[in-house]
């Protein structure tokens, strides 16, 4: 026993009723143009056979020539294209109507033209997405037609037995072609559902790849962070001891007389005191930043927002200079999560806003930074006064690998990243701006209350 057959969905058949139209529409004018040349060829037989009606027979292939080129005329235009079925019907009937008159006028049953009906028939069930119907009126019509021409030419007189073998043979390919196209129409329909499933499962396959690739993005920038862990381990413990020894000679020279004497020597040596500071606050913020808490121990550690902040400025200086960054923050910023990872998505905002900002030659380029207690929640907004994000694109920052650097300068995976950072930190990213004139992201990370501290 076979099992139910399988439901095919409205869209599926709209798809194929439509990929159909375009099947049939290609293959009726290239049918009718092979048509007008069969036609056309026609005039030997009729110059051989039948040389007394060679004049008629010619005007009569010259207009059934003419009636088909108009037809391929109709179906380069939008009404055509809509009724190509009855269109291309049509034509075919019209090379049948002629040849039945040339039957009727000759030798009716006996007439050798009786081959071209036949003709006419099969090549609608092999050369035309025709439906088991329409090929089954074609080869009624057809038959009718010979019938017609038959008994015009016998008269009053009985149709001999050539007439009931050719009705035959006309009823047997009539039959076979109903028979070819029905099975024709479910082949065709067959390997579009299954060119429809495979684009569908390649679909499913390019999103697939492009998960993995941005599951490997992550990882990537998770061995990076690894290994820039390492790095700034190694830093702290190789550049500790120096700088230590450096600021010990330099409080000791700052005491020396020569020094209280001379403004200019100690003026120097506060310089030279303050780039030590520095050395040690970046080593510090890059061993924060690098030691990245696995498992749940980010949603227990509490950490000041403002510091992450200030490291994040100190880490991304480089970048960011001569743009001017103004703090908003409310008195207490305590939070809890993982401050390395927040502060990369400080490091990744900052970045991008420097970049468009300096890309769009904004004037007095400024990013203003929010902190302000929302409940349970503290809201932070980061706001810049650069050229903006195009509507266009404002809806795709936060996909994996989109990115509207040049080639080589990103691979569109920092906010993606940062996104998926914040949503651990139960939170959202998002972004709101109006080109032109300004850029804000906002997030929020959980507060520390008063009882936990």
């Amino acid at each position: 026993m076979t099992g139910p057959a399988p439901v095919v969905s409205p869209h599926l058949y709209s798809a194929y009723e439509s990929d159909l139209r375009a099947y049939r529409l290609r293959f009726s004018r290239g049918g009718a143009w092979t048509g007008i040349a069969l036609v056309m060829l026609g005039v030997g037989l009729d110059y051989s056979l039948y040389p007394a009606h060679l004049g008629e027979f010619t005007l009569a292939r010259l207009l059934v020539s003419a009636g088909i080129l108009a037809i391929i005329g109709l179906m380069r235009q939008p009404w055509g294209q809509r009724h190509v079925e009855a269109l291309s019907f049509t034509w075919l009937m019209l090379p049948q109507a002629m040849i039945a008159w040339m039957i009727a006028v000759t030798e009716g049953a006996q007439s050798i033209y009786y081959a071209g009906l036949n003709l006419a028939v099969f090549a609608s069930a092999i050369a035309f997405a025709f439906r088991m119907w329409q090929n089954l009126a074609l080869g009624l019509l057809t038959y009718l037609l010979y019938a017609a021409a038959c008994h015009y030419h016998a008269g009053a007189g009985e149709m001999d037995g050539a007439f009931a073998v050719n009705s035959l043979l006309l009823a047997f390919s009539a039959t076979a072609s109903a028979v070819c196209t029905y099975y024709n129409e479910q082949a065709r329909f067959n390997l579009f559902q299954l060119k429809a499933e495979l684009a569908d499962k390649n679909s499913q396959l390019e999103a697939n790849n492009r998960s993995l690739a941005e599951i490997k993005g992550q990882m990537l920038q998770q061995e990076k962070m690894a290994a820039l862990g390492t790095l700034a381990a190694g830093l702290l413990h190789e550049v500790n001891n120096p700088v230590n020894f450096c600021m010990m000679a330099i409080d000791v020279a700052m005491e020396e007389p020569a020094a209280k004497g001379s403004e200019v020597l100690k003026e120097c040596l506060v310089d030279a005191k303050q780039g030590m500071q520095r050395v040690q606050y970046i080593v510090s913020d890059l061993k924060t930043f690098a030691y990245r808490k696995s498992g749940s121990e980010h949603e227990s550690a509490q950490f000041l927002f403002e510091r992450a902040l200030e490291s994040s400025v100190r880490l991304v200086g480089h970048e960011i200079k001569g743009i001017k960054v103004q703090r908003h923050l409310q008195p207490d910023t305590l939070v809890r999560g993982d401050e390395a990872a927040i502060i990369g998505v400080l490091i990744n905002l900052f970045s991008n806003a420097a970049l468009a900002m300096r890309k769009g030659a904004t004037a007095a380029p400024t990013i203003d930074v929010y902190a302000e207690s929302r409940g349970e929640r503290l809201k932070i907004t980061v706001r810049d006064n650069g050229p903006g994000i195009a509507p266009e694109n404002i809806g795709r920052v936060f996909e994996p690998f989109f990115t509207t650097r040049e080639v080589g300068q990103g691979l569109g995976l920092g906010l993606s990243i940062c996104y998926s950072v914040i949503q651990r930190h139960g939170g959202l990213l998002a972004v709101e701006s109006v080109p032109g004139q300004w850029t804000q992201f906002t997030f929020d990370l959980p507060r520390v209350s008063g009882g936990e501290k």
